[in-house]
């Protein structure tokens, strides 16, 4: 209490970009791919959680397949 945080807030413009963004990465103007660093099975999802947590193996993004 009294520790003379001060907050700022602020708020995305998703509901304007998004639609404009998802037509796009359909039309294949927009490359994702780069964004995903570890896709790999959701069978190895506590090893996924625990490279990004550690940052091991340059993990920026680990993606959970449901398929092999």
């Amino acid at each position: 209490m009294n520790k003379g945080l001060t907050f700022r807030m602020g708020q995305q413009h998703g509901q304007r970009y998004i639609p404009m963004l998802l037509q796009r990465m359909a039309a294949g103007e927009i490359s994702t791919g780069h964004l995903a660093t570890h896709p790999m099975p959701l069978s190895q999802g506590p090893e996924g959680y625990r490279k990004f947590e550690e940052k091991r193996d340059g993990c920026v993004r680990a993606v959970f397949l449901p398929h092999g």
